[in-house]
């Protein structure tokens, strides 16, 4: 007999129910808006009623200012046009620490936003935004790394009290370490190897060898650690740059390491790419170095050209030469905090950095030791250049320019926390919204950037829409003229899996893309093929005498089970493409798994469900519409 529980009823009443209340913010338009952020802080009150003001001046009327749960200010425009003639108005009033983005926010109403209710995120394709790719520097990477390695040499052979000459980076990227003739060298190379070997991973292997050449040692790093410290920088690269990111209130980022040395940064929405790169790819920071000789002996290594062992030739702003010590003392990366503030003496902008604790400590001992000498605050940036090679081709590269902003006498000793001076305002504003965020662990350069407008954006969603909507009629109308009345309840079945799509991809985040309409009209074509089983089962039942309830109900229950395993095995294949695939392939495996996953429900149960209600509780049924 053809017979459906209730409970079933119950159970896709209330899934429909949800489907649609989730699918719901999907409707909704985004307004075109410009952000005022402050960092980590709320931005002041008093700030919009500055905009407000500024905005009614140069005439233009948005269409809502409000500041949102995090604390950023929100200017929603009537139109994109509006929205950039707001941002040059907005800009100028930025205080210390803010910034301003281009961006478009959800209308949705906050009755659904108090259920969780959101639109699926759009894709850079569908929404428009900035495309970025970056790539780290192999060598910087590698000398950060070095130089870390002498300095955890230099600890071991002062604790051990091993006498030596002096350690230095060579340009290489390995370390020498020259030792005293009164040395035992032997000891010395245990040393090292076993303080290079702390902290690998058991069966790893030594990533460093030390090699012999008279009275001096090399320390090289293997191929193999040579990639690892690339990726390790990608990878520790990518947490800052999500920091930095969340300043531009962005609210679907996508960040994918690609290979070992590069990072896709995809910002939807996000108009302002000149903006974005400043954020993202800022590489200013600050390094603090011993002064190791007075202007007479740095003019004569500048004269001659031979320069002190331990020591490395810099600039002061006003070009003169300065010796300091190859040593860092405190390198940006064990910088916690930073906050801009007038200097107390001179009124200019300074810097007041919080260091790590170790660091600290550091800095303590060495300034209890060295009171009425000069400590150097070394300014690092990178400059993108831009060059042309034999064929006319632009390329991207970028050189990195260091210069000593101050270098003043220490008067007492201190710690953790100091002041640094000699920056502008504004390169001190940017220098502490960086240093919050945390220092790159390898300067990073952009190889790739571009910006997809937001009206190529809304032309790909019509396009992707236009295609779902009419394999969805042509399937409508093949089943309606084909199948009858089961063609019906085909489509009403369909109807409701395309509901269901749109609010599981809603409810769990996924970004629909370009891509993704590709797997979304798949699974339509999919769900069509299960329901085609299902009604040609049922014809050649009724072909074979049964009648037709009964061949009703053994159409679905023998066709169930061809269904489950087709859906199966294509579900394995949109797991491995979504497993192993990127970008692309990744937007159009979600969907495509979802799809399946809720075909089975709506081709199944579902169908089945409305083909019971119509005909199940019809005594004398004859014949059936199929």
């Amino acid at each position: 007999m053809l017979e459906f529980p209730r409970w079933k009823y119950f159970v896709i009443v209330l899934v429909l129910f949800i489907s649609a209340l989730y699918a719901l913010p999907n409707v909704y338009p985004q307004d075109p808006s410009v952000q005022v952020s402050n960092g980590s802080e709320p931005v002041p009150v008093e700030m919009k009623g500055k905009v407000e003001a500024a905005l009614k001046t140069a005439n233009i009327t948005p269409k809502s200012i409000e500041t949102d749960a995090s604390g950023k200010l929100l200017v929603r425009m009537n139109s994109a046009d509006d929205q950039t003639r707001a941002n040059d108005v907005v800009r100028p009033l930025l205080g210390e620490g803010q910034s301003v983005a281009l961006n478009l926010v959800s209308t949705v109403p906050q009755w659904l936003r108090n259920i969780g209710a959101r639109p699926m995120p759009l894709g850079l394709d569908l929404q428009g935004g900035v495309h970025f790719l970056m790539q780290v520097d192999q060598k910087a990477a590698l000398e950060k790394r070095m130089d870390g390695t002498a300095e955890r040499i230099r600890t071991a052979l002062q604790n051990d009290k091993i006498p030596y000459g002096s350690i230095e980076r060579m340009a290489d990227s390995s370390v020498a370490v020259v030792l005293d003739p009164s040395a035992n060298k032997d000891k010395a190379q245990s040393l090292i190897s076993t303080t290079l070997s702390s902290g690998v991973a058991m069966g790893a292997g030594n990533p460093y060898t030390v090699t012999e050449q008279g009275n001096t040692l090399l320390v090289r790093v293997n191929e193999a650690a040579l990639q690892a410290v690339s990726a390790d920088a990608v990878d520790q690269n990518r947490n800052v740059i999500a920091d930095r990111i969340n300043s531009l209130g962005v609210a679907e980022p996508v960040l994918q390491r690609q290979g070992t040395d590069r990072l896709v940064v995809e910002l939807p929405g996000l108009q302002d790419m000149a903006e974005a790169k400043r954020q993202i790819g800022a590489t200013a920071t600050l390094e603090f170095r011993a002064v190791t000789g007075d202007l007479t002996a740095a003019a004569e290594a500048e004269r001659s050209g031979i320069i002190p062992p331990g020591s490395k030739l810099y600039r002061m702003e006003n070009g003169a030469p300065i010796l300091l010590s190859k040593r860092v003392l405190v390198s940006g990366d064990e910088l916690l905090d930073a906050q801009v503030t007038p200097d107390p003496k001179s009124g200019m902008p300074s810097v007041s950095v919080t260091l790590t604790g170790e660091a600290g400590k550091r800095m303590f001992n060495h300034t209890v030791n060295n009171v009425n000498k000069q400590l150097a605050t070394v300014y690092i940036d990178r400059i993108p250049v831009t060059t042309k090679d034999a064929n006319g081709n632009e390329v991207q590269s970028s050189r990195t320019q260091e210069r000593v902003i101050a270098a003043p006498n220490i008067a007492e000793p201190f710690g953790e926390r100091f002041n640094t001076t000699g920056l502008t305002n504004e390169q001190a504003t940017d220098l502490a919204k960086q240093l919050k965020s945390g220092a790159l662990a390898a300067p990073m350069d952009f190889v790739e950037q571009g910006v997809i407008g937001p009206s190529l954006g809304r032309e790909n969603v019509e396009r992707g829409v236009q295609a779902v909507l009419y394999s969805f009629v042509f399937v409508l109308f093949f089943f309606l003229v084909y199948y009858r009345m089961f063609g019906m309840i085909t489509c009403l079945a369909l109807l409701l899996q395309m509901v269901m799509i749109v609010a599981v991809m809603s409810i769990f985040g996924a970004t629909m893309s370009l891509p993704g309409f590709a797997g979304l009209a798949l699974s339509v074509g999919m769900s069509v093929d299960a329901n085609v089983l299902i009604n040609e089962r049922i014809r050649e039942e009724l072909r074979a005498g049964v009648p037709p309830k009964a061949a009703i109900a053994v159409g679905y229950d023998r066709a169930s089970g061809t269904i489950f395993d087709s859906n199966m095995t294509a579900l394995l294949a949109g797991v491995a493409l979504l497993a192993f695939g990127t970008g692309p392939l990744k937007g159009f495996a979600m969907t495509m798994i979802i799809g399946i996953m809720t075909s089975l429900f709506s081709a199944v149960t579902v169908s089945r469900g409305i083909a019971t209600l119509i005909y199940g509780k019809r005594k004398k049924l004859k014949s059936i519409a199929i």
